[in-house]
């Protein structure tokens, strides 16, 4: 950890604030950061303005903090200090939609939901989910955000094809899409996909577009065991059905669900419907999307912050991890509810609210030994404080001399979300 920052004279940095940007204020218990309530918040709105409050910040020595709309502000481990909130919530424009080559251009601070409505009028969509609800462009790649149509169209990685971000010290970069060349040789993208805003600011996206699907069908099954439920999802990720999505449903007790999401031209689904159907057994069942499909097992949840996982695994390991998290939840007594993409080895869970930071440790640490030998990891997303101060939030991280080496390039000061980050980056 960096060592402790002197006083802040907040009159002088808002000051010097408001010469770089129109919309500065102080900040509150309502623009905390996982806990750590931020001296001010500035709302720019355009790239320009981002790059002055950037170099202003830097002049000051200031620690500041990327925000959107905040849903996800609680995941990762809470940062070290934050002074200063740049928060793109009047950075909302879809800037060109470009129908012809499927390609959108927006600013980080826009609803995916107006992303997609913007585009259905072309017929198209950006195939990136929202299954919290409430995310911004921005936030949704800081976070590495991604749902059942993974197995379709890729994670937010593949669909990004331009970047433009600003600096800690105040410096626009871009790269992609209708640039020629990246900066300093990095694919930027996707190094600042998953990055927790800790190097740099993104202020604006562009994405490839696909078209709208004509006509759609789930079908779905229910599984008792976990051998059951990886014979099923391996039935259909290897056959000619072209699956967009294979959701796996796993609640705390009973049985759970393999649901494939079948999407093309009508005549397409209605015959790969039925082959589905013939793959995933006598149970099968064909209907309509319901609401909140594809919704991470705890979004909605009235019960107080949850405690939210992250499991990736070995596709061929889908049984061995469901074995582990239903044995790993019992000897721990708690509840576990698992959801997420079974056809791509990747699974969210809820544990039951309330739970003794020991009881969630324990489970945390049996499930990600079995995560990591599949080759994946457990990441706990968001957790109440004290169970954040009971367990490990990322677990062991492969190349991290890697990571801090791009982390000290990019930001050497260790200005932009200090401690959020793998590894206190």
């Amino acid at each position: 950890m960096s060592a402790p920052a002197p006083a802040l004279d907040v009159g002088a940095a808002r000051s010097a604030l408001e010469s770089a940007c129109g919309s500065v204020a102080d900040g509150g218990p309502d623009e905390s950061v996982d806990g750590i309530v931020p001296k001010l918040v500035a709302r720019p709105d355009s790239t320009a303005e981002v790059a002055d409050v950037m170099r202003a910040a830097a002049a000051l020595g200031l620690t500041v903090v990327p925000r959107g709309r905040g849903t996800k502000l609680t995941w990762g481990r809470p940062p070290e200090r934050v002074e200063l909130v740049v928060d793109l919530s009047r950075m909302a424009a879809v800037q060109d939609h470009a129908a012809g080559d499927l390609i959108v251009d927006v600013q980080a601070g826009t609803p995916l939901t107006a992303v997609q409505d913007t585009v259905a009028g072309a017929r198209q969509r950006l195939a990136l989910d929202d299954p919290l609800g409430g995310a911004t462009v921005g936030g949704a790649l800081a976070t590495n955000l991604s749902g059942a149509r993974r197995v379709g169209f890729g994670s937010a990685r593949d669909l990004l094809i331009g970047v433009t971000l600003v600096r800690a010290d105040g410096v626009v970069a871009k790269a992609g899409g209708r640039v020629v060349k990246n900066v300093a040789g990095y694919d930027l993208g996707k190094v600042l996909v998953g990055s927790y805003g800790t190097l740099g600011v993104l202020t604006e996206a562009v994405f490839r577009l696909h078209p709208l699907p004509a006509a759609h069908r789930l079908v779905t099954a229910p599984f008792e065991r976990p051998d059951e439920a990886q014979r099923l999802v391996q039935a259909v990720v290897h056959a000619q059905v072209m699956p967009t999505a294979v959701e796996l449903d796993l609640p705390a007790d009973g049985p759970g669900t393999v649901q494939v999401l079948l999407e093309g031209t009508e005549a397409g689904v209605v015959a790969r419907s039925a082959v589905a159907r013939e793959l995933l057994g006598a149970w099968a069942e064909e209907d309509d999307l319901p609401g909140g499909w594809g919704a991470f097992p705890w979004a909605g949840s009235e019960d107080g912050r949850p405690t939210a996982l992250k499991a990736t695994f070995a596709l061929s390991g889908l049984a061995r991890v469901l074995a582990a998290a239903r044995s790993a939840a019992e000897q721990a007594g708690v509840e576990l509810h698992l959801r997420g993409s079974g056809g791509a080895g990747v699974l969210y869970g809820a544990v039951s609210p309330g739970a003794e930071p020991a009881a969630v440790r324990s489970l945390v640490d049996r499930l990600r030994a079995r995560c990591i030998a599949l080759g994946g990891a457990l990441v706990v997303l968001d957790a109440p404080p004290e169970v954040k101060a009971a367990v490990d939030t990322w677990g062991p991280v492969p190349a991290l001399d890697l990571m801090e080496r791009v982390k000290h390039r990019f930001d050497p000061e260790r200005r932009l979300a200090p401690g959020r980050f793998v590894g206190g980056i």
